[in-house]
């Protein structure tokens, strides 16, 4: 029996993460799912189109559902579903603009995914993030490493990009590592950050890699205030199909994710960006990495900044 994966919410980050599960040709079926009426079912029919001329034989399933929770029966036992349902930035907008909103959105969206596919892993996309992620648990009530949120990818693949910018290397010579919050409380690693096996601080002066440091925390702001009708989702949508495919072939590949940390690095309790083993069953274990005193404040002032967020969001 094949893999099945749903995608929750067919806009553009949606609808884009659909099509790069669907190329990696590694799932039987890919649902997308929106409560605009056709939308899915007219972007699958379009992305199936492509199948001859990309050579890959997923099918892309699309599923109209109803907030009464019609339509939601096209999920059954999927194996992953990722969430990106809810509302996008306008410019101006902190992602925390966003929580009452996209609380009532994500709940609603966890309930059913607990329905339908109750053995899924989980995936959530939707922004504040660590906020939402922690609310998808609490709405599905699966178990912690089964749900997982994105951000550390696309922040530290933002990271990764201004790295190689700066310094006009490939970018595959460069590595970056971010951790934290997504947003405000971002933790970059320095002391993680090479180019050619290469400290990043021996490269760059110490102002220069703080000024990266804050492009990448404004990373998503940057894109919305260009785009002006909405938020970045090509590079967003890459690290979601990414863990998806880690998940889906059970890689135990160690990413950066919002995950459930429960003593390590002496945080407990709270859903924070750390580098995790992902696999089938979700976030395997949390991959404790050596930090710098500052860098470890700084992963401490993000977990303290979450959790009374992530306290907040349990009753909405």
């Amino acid at each position: 029996m094949g893999k099945k994966v749903t995608v929750v919410g067919a806009g553009f980050y949606g609808s884009t993460t659909a099509q790069r599960l669907a190329e990696y040709d590694v799932f039987e079926t890919v649902v997308l799912t929106d409560i605009i009426e056709g939308k899915p079912e007219g972007l699958a029919l379009d992305l199936n189109q492509s199948r001859s001329i990309e050579g890959f034989e997923t099918k892309v399933v699309g599923a109209t559902t109803g907030v009464d929770g019609s339509g939601y029966e096209a999920i059954a036992g999927s194996d992953i579903v990722v969430i990106t349902a809810g509302l996008p930035r306008k410019p101006g907008m902190s992602r925390m603009d966003l929580l009452g909103v996209n609380a009532k959105i994500v709940r609603g969206v966890a309930e059913q995914v607990a329905k339908h596919a109750p053995n899924a892993v989980v995936i959530v996309v939707s922004n504040p993030l660590d906020e939402m992620t922690a609310l998808a648990q609490i709405a599905t009530q699966f178990p912690k490493n089964r749900v997982i949120g994105q951000a550390g990818m696309l922040d530290t693949a933002r990271f990764t990009h201004f790295v190689a910018e700066e310094l006009n290397v490939p970018v595959g010579s460069v590595k970056t590592l971010t951790l934290g919050s997504h947003g405000d409380t971002m933790v970059p690693v320095p002391s993680r950050c090479t180019v050619d096996g290469k400290p990043l601080s021996d490269l760059l002066p110490a102002d220069k890699i703080e000024e990266l440091v804050t492009r990448t925390r404004n990373g998503g702001a940057e894109v919305v205030a260009l785009l002006k009708t909405g938020s970045a989702y090509y590079a967003p949508s890459a690290a979601a199909a990414r863990m998806a495919k880690a998940v889906a072939e059970d890689s135990g590949e160690v990413m950066p994710v919002c995950a459930w940390v429960d003593g390590e690095y002496g945080i407990s309790g709270v859903y924070l960006g750390v580098e995790a083993e992902i696999g089938a069953t979700g976030a395997r274990r949390v991959v404790i990495t050596d930090l710098t005193e500052s860098e470890l404040a700084g992963l401490n002032e993000a977990a303290e900044a979450v959790r009374a967020k992530q306290a907040d969001v349990a009753g909405l």
